[in-house]
């Protein structure tokens, strides 16, 4: 999969640039749905201990080829761009307990566990692509609303599959130590 080795190429760039500020760097975005049709935009989002250290780092990264955005509209993020007017790659970076790493994560999750529903919304954002190739407002505003339903739907899901990952994790530490007593 060519979006997931641009992916992890990037990744090793941004641990080495951000070191032991990054928790995790997760591979969002359409291209880390295997079979999504997409743009071949890279989307990254880097979890950090403290996202009020990570301005520090963007002359690093504009050596890298990187434009800084700042928060870009969404608070508690930094946002980073790749490429100028054809861009390679979107960097977003969140801190650890901000809600909105794990509105990406659900909405990633939901698509690769639910097939139908990634092709519904890959038809719709290649539709939309040809409609305004050069409208990327009328693009978004295209989508807004399936996003907003697949959004609600994995949200819901994950809660619940994040649930019984717990109790199943739960009932396996249980199980071991039981099993020691024997």
């Amino acid at each position: 999969m060519i979006g997931r080795k641009r992916f992890e190429e990037e990744a090793e760039k941004l641990q080495k640039i951000f070191g032991s500020e990054i928790i995790t760097i997760h591979h969002i975005g359409s291209t880390s749905v295997y079979g999504l049709r997409a743009k071949p935009i890279i989307d990254i989002m880097p979890v950090v201990r403290d996202i009020n250290k990570i301005d520090a780092f963007n002359d690093a990264m504009i050596v890298i080829g990187y434009e800084p955005k700042g928060e870009n509209g969404l608070p508690g993020r930094r946002y980073f761009q790749k490429g100028g007017n054809n861009r390679t790659h979107h960097v977003h970076i969140y801190e650890m307990d901000s809600p909105e790493k794990e509105r990406y994560i659900a909405f990633r999750d939901y698509l690769i566990k639910h097939p139908t529903v990634a092709i519904g919304y890959g038809e719709l954002k290649e539709a939309l692509a040809k409609q305004f190739p050069y409208e990327i407002e009328s693009y978004i505003k295209g989508k807004e609303q399936l996003v907003k339903e697949i959004e609600q739907a994995a949200k819901k899901w994950y809660k619940v599959t994040k649930e019984t990952s717990t109790v199943h994790l739960a009932f396996m530490v249980y199980v071991y130590k039981m099993a020691s007593y024997l």
